[in-house]
């Protein structure tokens, strides 16, 4: 059984074009049990995969393609070797613990080690290389560059390093596209394989899904790369051949090399990593001893309500005691008591703070000081906030000073730790105008002709 272990989704951003869901329908369509996205440098899509993975009866192998610095350089180093010396890396996590590594990899590489690529060096994967089995990489990895450079010396050095850190858990990655350039490195790449003892495995460089879609993805790459299509020296995948393959493909590119194709099975069995959805893992706040969680925010959010109301009425403390039952049966104390914490720092230290959407409709927010309507002056309805029914992270979004906003998250990083606190990021989409927009560009239309088209798209 074949296993594609070098796989990019659209989170390849820019240059991959294959949909999550798309993806992981190809792979159960061609018989696989089986898959392994292992995007640009990134980790984006793998709780999606993940996800549609196992809703679909396949495996998923989570990873990524590392950017990897040259030897000797270091991932903060930013100059004009920096830039180019780079190489690529194929990543999996075989167990949990590989994929907590993957993680600090993939974070480190882009808060510390970003210059043009989100780059991690050799101290660092060395450091984060348990659990995780590496593979050469592609015509861009390392040992693939030192081989068609004929750096044979260079090559040996190479392969020891990475069998000392990863030991049997370092693959030689072959890839047959039928390219001229790249495909007479393949004997080489055996041949110091079977010397050093070290396992052949095969990969296909799959950007889309399906044959039809290569014309598609080159339009993409055009528009990553703010060329036309017409260009002769545009970037582009030298072939029509980088979509998910199926076994008897891939069985037909590496007739010489059978073991290639079982090792892909080898590594499939190896990698077993359970992600857990569903279950809350809040940094504890600040309790009283011997007291839990929502009896603090009781006692806090009572005392709230007598300092906001001065004598309040039966409404007003039906309506904390509602709310008060709804975040306890939902198991949220915690981050009402978090958010509390820092909002109180935010009015110590006189930082302009807002919040706005639904959560405006919480008396237990209005009682702790957080917002300053009283919702049932205006009859907002606290279900719209949190309700039992759907049983989500309910969402305080708060705005604070634009340049004091920095304060608030080191305060938060400090006190519950930062490896508990994250940014969000935001991916932006290509919209139905913006999409013809480029494309027509990518194709070299006039600005007039691709105009036309996209007025008649409605808004």
């Amino acid at each position: 059984m074949f296993t594609h272990l070098h796989t990019h989704t659209e989170f390849s951003l820019l240059d991959g074009l294959a949909k999550i869901d798309a993806l992981v329908n190809r792979a159960v369509n061609l018989g696989q049990e089986a898959l392994a996205v292992t995007d640009h440098g990134n980790l984006h899509g793998a709780v999606d995969f993940y996800k549609s993975a196992h809703e679909s009866g396949l495996k998923p192998i989570l990873g990524l393609e590392a950017y990897v610095t040259g030897h000797g350089v270091a991932m903060n180093q930013r100059d004009g070797k920096a830039r180019s010396d780079y190489h690529h890396l194929t990543l999996l996590a075989h167990t949990n613990r590989g994929w907590s590594n993957l993680i600090q990899l993939a974070s480190k590489a882009h808060l510390d080690g970003f210059y043009y690529r989100p780059r991690m060096d050799h101290d660092l994967l060395a450091a984060h290389s348990d659990g995780l089995i590496a593979l050469s990489g592609c015509p861009s990895g390392e040992l693939h560059k030192a081989l068609m450079e004929a750096r044979g010396d260079d090559a040996e050095r190479i392969i020891k390093w990475y069998r000392n850190v990863f030991d049997d858990r370092y693959y030689i990655e072959l890839q047959n596209h039928d390219d001229p350039k790249f495909t007479p490195v393949i004997p080489k790449l055996v041949d110091i394989a079977r010397a050093n003892n070290i396992p052949l495995v095969a990969t296909h460089d799959a950007h889309y899904c399906d044959p039809a879609d290569a014309i598609t993805h080159e339009v993409l790459l055009c528009i990553g790369t703010n060329s036309t299509m017409d260009q002769s020296d545009r970037f582009k995948l030298d072939g029509q051949d980088f979509y998910l393959t199926s076994e008897a493909e891939m069985r037909e590119r590496f007739l010489e090399i059978p073991e290639a194709i079982e090792t892909t099975n080898v590594i499939a069995n190896r990698c077993d990593v359970s992600l857990e959805f569903g279950r809350l893992n809040l940094p504890n706040p600040d309790l009283p001893e011997g007291v839990d969680a929502i009896t603090h925010l009781r006692n806090i959010a009572t005392k709230g309500l007598i300092w906001r109301y001065k004598k309040p009425k039966q409404a007003q403390i039906d309506r904390l005691e509602f709310e008060l039952s709804v975040v306890e049966e939902t198991g949220f104390a915690e981050y009402f008591l978090i958010v509390t914490d820092f909002a109180d720092y935010a009015r110590r230290n006189n930082i302009a703070m807002g919040v706005r959407g639904s959560a405006a409709a919480s008396i237990i927010l209005y009682c702790l000081n957080i917002t300053d309507i009283d919702p049932l002056d205006y009859n907002l309805v606290f279900e719209r906030f949190l309700n039992v029914e759907r049983k989500e992270m309910p969402d305080i979004d708060m705005d604070f000073a634009d340049d004091r906003r920095d304060e608030v998250i080191q305060y938060v990083a400090n006190k519950y730790g930062h490896d508990r606190v994250a940014q969000i990021i935001t991916f932006g989409t290509l919209g139905a105008k913006a999409a013809i927009r480029d494309t027509g560009r990518a194709l070299g239309m006039s600005f007039g002709d691709t105009d036309r088209v996209t007025k008649l798209i409605p808004s």
